[in-house]
């Protein structure tokens, strides 16, 4: 039956459109469950190794540099309503395709490390409460699963994403509230709110080397751009939904950094690792079982994992189109409309990394690159400003992502106390990036030579 009168939109790279289903109130769920997740979940208890007591200052300063990002990614998603974000503001400003691909394969490694975190934390903390089982066979399934939900497509996603949202913030709400219900009743120790670990380091170093790590946690408001093909209007619904997410995620963070720390040693909260929250409760709550949080945490985890990898799935899709690499990892699937190839893709390097890295390290790294990533992306939206567009758009003040681009430089240094593994680790995956994008600009030039000749 032909429907006169009706043009199909169609994507970049000719397949079917992706389905554009978010509106405000979804995509203000999305940027919250993407940022409340493993970071505070997991790294509570690092942060503190790191900080001391005054456990709050980091992520107040972590939200304060992500804050200011985000206006950066507001004008630029207002101006290119596009998938690939970050990849997509660098290679329209800068048109270096090894740089457009480095910053690519950047966050897309870090929304894959990102959900590998989760998986571990997964298995190893919260999971642990209720059964003993094989990381690697869990961490498979876990990938598994993850991948057949975003297999059926963004608005079963986010449906997903909105009740582990919900879940998750009930969580920290009860760690909240166990903090008040131990402050009225005459526990907790105020004056570990003040207390800075300057043992052998400066208390700089000290502040400076946390917030680098909580950077981690406040990540995941960038993640939402690469959703702007599936949102209603992004030019009017991003600029409030990703400023409130990012409002409402640091306020719970904070509030729950106050209540660790209250009612917590630092050196306890290390101890701990990645259940530090668990502490807190048993200490605060001592009557409350276990395995009441312990499942919280798990929806937590599932969520943050989700969406990271939406994310990183987006992004392949949107390099695709981009011709940044072979157009068949935009493959969109017909019935379904989700991008299949760059899910199974990225969910393949999901299953590799999950059982092989600790926690700690793919939280730095994940951190290190997105402050470099965030770095270029603060001095893209400076030089984009020489390319206007016709519809009207968010407009950052000038100052705001100068400051930024500087902070975030400083954060990704050594100068901010950052263990030398991070670099490691990062230098590593980028030389895998490097070569990738060497093995694609032959195949490209191959192929273009060959066209040439016939």
């Amino acid at each position: 039956m032909s429907n006169a009168g009706v043009t199909e939109e169609v994507s970049p790279g000719g397949q079917p459109p992706l389905k554009r289903v978010l509106g405000s109130k979804l995509l203000l769920f999305f940027v919250v469950g993407d940022i409340v997740g493993t970071g505070i979940y997991a790294l509570t208890g690092q942060v503190a190794g790191r900080v001391g007591g005054a456990l709050w200052l980091p992520f107040l300063l972590a939200f304060t540099v992500a804050f200011m990002t985000a206006f950066s990614y507001l004008e630029l998603v207002g101006k290119y309503p596009r998938a690939a974000g970050a990849a997509l503001y660098t290679h329209k400003a800068f048109n270096i395709r090894m740089l457009t691909f480095l910053v690519a394969f950047a966050v897309m490694c870090s929304g894959i490390t990102s959900a590998s975190s989760a998986a571990v934390a997964f298995g190893d903390t919260y999971l642990a409460e209720f059964v003993s089982s094989p990381m690697p066979l869990m961490a498979i399934a876990f990938i598994a699963l993850l991948a057949l939900i975003n297999f059926r497509g963004v608005r079963e996603s986010v449906v997903t994403n909105v009740v582990l949202t919900c879940i998750e913030i009930g969580g920290l709400l009860i760690i909240i509230g166990v903090g008040v219900w131990a402050v009225l009743n005459g526990s907790g120790d105020a004056s570990r709110l003040t207390e800075f670990n300057t043992q052998d380091q400066t208390m700089l170093v000290a502040i400076t080397s946390a917030t680098s790590l909580a950077f981690f946690s406040m990540v995941g408001f960038e993640d939402s751009v690469n959703m702007a093909e599936e949102t209603k209007d992004p030019a009017r619904v991003f600029p409030k939904a990703m400023l409130w997410g990012m409002v409402v995620a640091a306020t719970i963070y904070i509030l729950v950094s106050v209540t660790s720390s209250l009612l917590v040693p630092a050196e306890g909260l290390e101890a701990a690792e990645s259940g530090a929250l668990l502490k807190v409760i048993d200490i605060g709550a001592p009557g409350m079982p276990r395995e009441i949080f312990s499942a919280i945490g798990l929806f937590a985890v599932v969520n943050s994992a989700l969406i990271n990898m939406l994310m990183a799935s987006r992004l392949v899709y949107g390099m695709a189109n981009e011709r940044i690499i072979p157009k068949v990892f935009g493959t969109v699937h017909p019935a379904r409309r989700s991008p299949w190839v760059a899910i199974l893709f990225t969910s393949a390097i999901a299953v590799v990394l999950v059982s092989a890295v600790d926690i700690d390290v793919l939280g730095g790294t994940t951190a290190l690159l997105l402050l470099v990533v965030f770095a270029v992306v603060n001095v893209a939206v400076l030089v984009l400003r020489r390319d206007p567009v016709p519809h009207k758009h968010f407009r950052a003040p000038t100052v705001v992502p100068v400051l930024a681009a500087i902070f975030c430089l400083y954060l990704a240094s050594p100068l901010s106390g950052r263990p030398a593994r991070d670099y490691v680790v990062a230098a590593i995956l980028l030389a895998v990036g490097l070569v990738l994008w060497a093995v694609n600009h032959v195949a490209m030039r191959t192929l273009a030579t060959r066209r040439s000749a016939k």
